[in-house]
């Protein structure tokens, strides 16, 4: 039979009240009756009903977070990360993959599961301002990601052009004077892949250096085949940089293989940065430098956000909120030590 609060106080020799104080961890316990309860719980292997504790509040103990490829390394690190900071909070989380189309992303961000979730975080790629003017769901949500849109949702982002500064700063630091950016779109300007550009040739004006357009590679996606083949163009059109700047780690990847092929080092005659600080650029044969986002605190941050809103009773508040991050390095660039 399940353990009740009721049994718990009867072996602790405390009220029920008491022991619903221990287990919602309310501060005004005192150390020595939270350690009397707590030892009655776990003698007894008394386990909360959360279900009935979300249905008291009327809500679901579900929330939601939608992300367009559960494939790409970086967003299945980020999904375990949000499940993780979600479970803190007694929250379990429903998964979706958009795969990065507009209406995927608006079919969620209206709310087609508004019954079984209390909240949605969403980051998107495709999804435009207007798409969510008229939003009728009244479910809260939160934005990740660098598309700006200036609606009454809070939003959590890293600076991708400081990011981009940063790496390639740590490349003209190593010496390197003809930095190719790799991962460069010609779609929407406000994608991260254009604020990654921006910065390149920001520190690159900085430091006295052209940006020439043979040194950037667009890219179709970004994955590790769409960095080899923006790899291989750059090298059959006859340039040749000392270093390269990728998007992110896969496109990296991809683009490493092809300099190996090639018979070119890295990084004595390539170095190379990435970006997400993806297991597998942990792994390889020469492990990656990469600006790596704090996915923890981005899916702390997000889950906190959503959450203050469903107390506030609110869809959001429309806050901007930048999230760390930080340049690791590796062989990539520095070599074997």
């Amino acid at each position: 039979m399940r353990v009740s609060l009721k049994d718990v106080a009867l072996h602790a020799g405390v009220s029920i009240k008491t022991v619903s104080n221990v287990v919602n961890n309310y501060q005004h316990v005192t150390p020595a009756m939270r350690a009397r309860v707590q030892s009655a719980i776990d003698e007894l292997g008394y386990r909360p009903n959360l279900t009935a504790r979300h249905l008291r509040k009327g809500r679901t103990g579900i929330i939601a977070l939608a992300v367009p490829e559960l494939g790409n390394p970086y967003f299945a690190e980020l999904a375990g990360a949000v499940v993780d900071a979600a479970a803190t909070h007694d929250f379990t989380v429903l998964l979706d993959h958009t795969g990065g189309n507009r209406e995927k992303e608006v079919l969620v961000s209206q709310g087609f599961r508004a019954r079984v979730i209390d909240g949605l975080i969403l980051s998107p790629l495709e999804l435009e301002a207007e798409d969510l003017l008229g939003r009728e769901d009244d479910v809260p949500m939160v934005l990740l990601g660098e598309r700006e849109y200036d609606l009454p949702y809070d939003h959590i982002a890293i600076d991708n052009v400081a990011a981009a500064r940063i790496a390639v700063r740590h490349l003209l630091s190593r010496g390197r004077t003809r930095i190719a950016f790799l991962g460069a779109r010609t779609d929407s300007a406000n994608r991260p892949a254009h604020l990654r550009l921006a910065g390149w040739r920001a520190e690159l004006a900085d430091a006295g250096l052209a940006a020439p357009d043979s040194q950037v590679g667009p890219t179709g996606g970004w994955d590790r085949g769409d960095g080899a083949e923006a790899m291989a163009r750059m090298l059959d059109a006859g340039v040749r940089p000392d270093a390269v700047f990728a998007y992110n780690d896969l496109v990296a990847i991809g683009a490493m293989r092809v300099l190996h092929e090639r018979g070119l080092r890295v990084p004595w005659d390539v170095a190379v940065v990435g970006f997400d600080d993806i297991a597998e650029g942990r792994f390889g044969a020469v492990t990656l430098t990469t600006v790596s986002p704090d996915k923890t605190a981005i899916a702390r941050l997000a889950v906190e956000s959503l959450l203050r809103s469903l107390a506030n009773g609110s869809q959001g508040e429309g806050r901007e909120i930048t999230a760390p991050f930080r340049l690791i390095e590796r062989e990539s660039t520095l070599g074997r030590r």
